[in-house]
């Protein structure tokens, strides 16, 4: 069961993501414009049978990505309390990110 679909492992921000040609992916917040692309750094290429770990042979591939839009992930609620001080102190926060098209693994 082999098939023709080319896969990349590449380091996105503080994570790993498991990519291919015209997948949509939402990754950290990145320095760039809508429209720019951004290449990754691959760690991993699956291609049919043939897996390439090999740090010489990973140089030599690109994985580029067009940047989508900005978004932002869900809401968290931070909640401090202290018993019988009254001390209670409420917070939130949206991780800002960013999402990518992936347009080639060369």
């Amino acid at each position: 069961m082999s098939s023709n679909v080319v896969h990349a492992i590449v380091k996105a921000g503080g994570r790993q993501e498991k990519v291919s040609v015209g997948d949509v992916v939402i990754v950290d917040k990145l320095v760039a414009e809508v429209g720019d692309t951004v290449d990754f750094q691959p760690l991993m290429l699956i291609d049919g049978d043939k897996v390439t770990t090999g740090a010489e042979e990973l140089e030599k591939v690109k994985v580029t990505a067009e940047v989508l839009a900005p978004a932002k992930g869900p809401k968290i609620s931070i909640v401090k309390y202290k018993n019988k001080t009254g001390y209670r102190k409420r917070m939130g926060h949206r991780q800002k990110l960013t999402k990518v098209k992936i347009t080639s693994i060369a």
